[in-house]
């Protein structure tokens, strides 16, 4: 997902993104959703927010940070 995508998705969430990095503002966007704001942290490969947005974004991250 793009910055453009995730600004606009923030927006109808009514999260409040500016000045933020992408990780930080899916977060964000995660809160405002009723998720853990674990974008990134999926500690071994597993995550078990399955309807999360960001859930395929989220995996291919976790994985370059372990």
């Amino acid at each position: 997902m793009n910055m453009n995508e995730i600004r606009a998705l923030a927006k109808a969430k009514g999260a409040s993104i500016a000045r933020l990095r992408k990780a930080e503002a899916i977060r964000a966007i995660q809160l405002a959703e009723g998720h853990f704001d674990c974008y990134g942290k999926a500690g071994q490969g597993y995550c078990d927010q399955g309807d999360c947005l960001f859930m395929d974004d989220c995996m291919e991250e976790s994985a370059k940070a372990n």
